[in-house]
């Protein structure tokens, strides 16, 4: 506690002392401290909220001057700024972020009363009103509703907008709201700043949607994981596939170079096998061929196949054991690299 700090509160009277001292003790109890808006929240509805946050934070309304004194004397000086009007203090062990989003989640809906500023457009919908013709089509149209008398009941004919967000409401659209069981604010405990290991943290900072910031995590690690593979820079994560891959390339470079390694040997016997029997299938005098080679058939030709395209396809025929080599053996590891150049 600061000196000047200290000075004020033993000139406070002694139960002032007392909830000053209280309210210290609940900001010396939790990681994060908090001021919430609590205007307009009936105090039974606040005694509900103040149960269903037990176990999780703990809320206590005090008078402002005092909840100054005991924040300035806690060191957290920089939330007094939101110290103004209806406010209580808030102490949790949770994060800022999950705090934020159960007050959020807590909020329910609340009828609006005049003079109160809304705090979004306020729009009654089309459709059937439930109320049966009468004067209270011209308070709908007074309120500036799209409203008439048909099929028996009043009907508002089209969404109707009929105030703006910031715009303070009159009696009379309170009671036609209220007549219509329309609700169009929230009614709850409203996070205006919280302190935490340091950092202070705006309501801004703590509405985030969280899914999203998930998917953007996994993706920006994924793109990492390939940026280091594609690099050749070695983690104990990529460590295994730089090493698969590396095997991989080491295995085709010695298949297409024919390089004689006892590992090499079945691969490159198949590639050999492969070849002969694709070369067998183009000789017409059978005669010319041992027997064994004499029943090859030669692949099928696909329609309108140019000379260029059946060179490419003896290619790909003579590649094919590559392929299934390098699938088989992706796994070997470092041994494989050792033994083959060893």
């Amino acid at each position: 506690m600061s000196a000047e700090a200290e000075r004020k509160t033993e000139n406070l009277p002694q139960w002032k002392k007392e909830e000053v001292a209280r309210l210290s003790e609940l900001i010396e109890s939790y990681e994060s401290v908090g001021i919430v808006g609590i205007a307009g929240i009936p105090s039974k509805q606040l005694q509900g909220m103040r149960r269903n946050l037990y176990g999780t934070a703990e809320l206590r309304v005090s008078r402002n001057t005092l909840l100054e004194r005991a924040l300035e004397a806690a060191g957290l000086g920089e939330l007094t700024g939101e110290v103004d009007g209806q406010v209580g203090l808030i102490g949790t062990n949770d994060n800022p972020f999950a705090l934020y989003k159960e007050l959020e989640a807590s909020k329910t809906p609340a009828p609006i009363g005049a003079g109160e500023v809304a705090p979004n457009d306020i729009v009654i919908p089309e459709g059937d009103t439930g109320v049966d013709p009468g004067p209270f089509v011209g308070e709908l149209q007074q309120v500036g509703a799209n409203a008439r008398i048909e099929d028996g009941s009043i009907q508002v004919m089209e969404d109707s907008t009929v105030l703006d967000a910031g715009e303070e409401v009159s009696k009379d659209l309170a009671d036609v709201l209220n007549e219509l069981g329309i609700e169009p604010k929230e009614v709850g405990l409203d996070l205006r700043a919280v302190h935490s290991e340091g950092v202070l943290f705006d309501p801004e900072d703590l509405d985030i949607d969280v899914e999203a910031y998930e998917s953007d995590v996994a993706t920006a690690a994924t793109r990492a994981r390939n940026l280091s593979v594609n690099a050749s820079y070695p983690t104990a994560q990529t460590a295994p596939t730089l090493i698969a891959k590396a095997t991989g390339e080491a295995k085709s470079l010695g298949l297409q170079a024919a390089i004689e390694d006892e590992e090499l040997m079945p691969d490159l016997i198949s590639k050999a096998d492969a070849q002969l029997r694709a070369l067998a299938a183009r000789i017409d005098d059978e005669e010319a061929l041992p027997e064994e080679l004499q029943d090859v058939e030669a692949p099928a030709a696909e329609p309108a196949e140019t000379e260029e395209d059946e060179s490419a396809d003896d290619q790909e025929d003579t590649e094919e054991p590559d392929d299934d080599a390098d699938d088989d053996d992706d796994g070997d590891g470092a041994e494989g690299l050792g033994a083959m150049f060893g």
